[in-house]
């Protein structure tokens, strides 16, 4: 989906960008428009996308870019319609461009528009506590409650029948109907995205959003970033215990349950049906099948198959892990 909250700079002309990356290609008509960049899943015809990993050639290959950043070695995994623009750092790249179309979505201060909830239409609607502020393009469904010290930040959409914790803070989030998110909790802000450059970090845009699809569960404590190029999904009836966080870019599918302070690294993809237990951790760009079980503790560092249980570090089949540690 479009994100529904940053607004789009764009567009703006091949010629601009290519002089914003000091690429010299002949061949690009200094003209053409483009109007947003994206994922190389999202993006279409006259937008821009990077490829900067072998890993993702199947979906380079299928991807409906006019235009991507990408590398020399990695320039033959386009198809014919897709212009390579050829750069030494993709992601110092797509950074810069990124900000060229979202400027508002690189920094994360606090939502100054908030203000006290009985000053709001919400007043009537919504049972809630002591010192709720409520930020600008906010909606609330029904039935819905919200604890003391809460902040529902701009850009936040609330379902029905949802029950917000104490010391929450919310934005840029679609929340869809009976979620629950307990107390001090942390839902879309910007995840940990940054390049070491010289003396000083470069942190890049998130622009993407938190989607909490129904009937989930988000324990005390836990944070959940929004995407940066993609969003992060928390597919529906899924629960999460306390403290857990997850990363930018993730997507967790249907009943699945994770167990107290487990970490979900970038852009990982976990199946439906998926148990986790306490404390493990998921690398980044790292693919769980459905119906996968991962034990308390393991470290996966590699993709899982659908219908597999894992635990150790690194994370092995189960029948594995108790042979070698009788």
């Amino acid at each position: 989906m479009s994100n529904p909250f940053f607004k789009n700079k764009g567009p703006f002309l091949i010629y601009d960008i290519l002089n914003f990356l000091e690429i010299k290609n002949a061949s690009v008509p200094k003209n053409f428009e483009i109007k947003d960049i994206k994922d190389l899943y999202s993006c279409n015809n006259s937008e821009i996308t990077f490829l900067h990993s072998k890993k993702y050639k199947d979906l380079a290959q299928k991807t409906k870019a006019s235009f991507c950043i990408t590398t020399e070695n990695l320039k033959n995994e386009l198809p014919n319609h897709c212009v390579p623009l050829i750069v030494e750092n993709v992601l110092l790249s797509v950074s810069n461009i990124t900000s060229m179309f979202y400027p508002n979505a690189i920094n994360d201060d606090f939502d100054d528009t908030a203000i006290d909830i009985s000053e709001t239409d919400f007043k009537d609607k919504v049972i809630f506590g002591k010192n709720v502020l409520i930020g600008k393009n906010v909606s609330i469904g029904e039935n819905c409650k919200i604890g003391h010290n809460t902040i529902i930040e701009k850009n936040v959409s609330i379902g029905d029948n949802c029950s917000i914790g104490s010391n929450t803070i919310i934005r840029n989030s679609l929340i869809s109907n009976d979620v629950k998110i307990l107390d001090n909790c942390v839902v879309g802000k910007h995840g940990f995205g940054f390049f070491p450059n010289k003396n000083k970090n470069l942190r890049y845009p998130h622009i993407g959003i938190v989607i909490i699809e129904e009937n989930c569960e988000i324990g005390c404590g836990s944070t959940i970033d929004r995407g940066s190029m993609s969003n992060t999904v928390i597919g529906k009836n899924t629960f999460l215990d306390n403290q857990i966080h997850i990363a930018h870019n993730v997507k967790i599918g249907e009943n699945s349950i994770i167990a107290g302070q487990v970490g979900i690294a970038g852009s990982s993809i976990i199946g439906s049906n998926v148990k986790i237990g306490g404390q493990a951790g998921i690398s980044g760009h790292i693919k769980v099948g459905n119906n996968v079980e991962i034990g308390g503790g393991s470290g996966v560092i590699r993709n899982i198959p659908d219908n597999t249980k894992v635990m150790g570090y690194p994370a092995k089949n189960i029948r594995e892990f108790l042979r070698d540690n009788k």
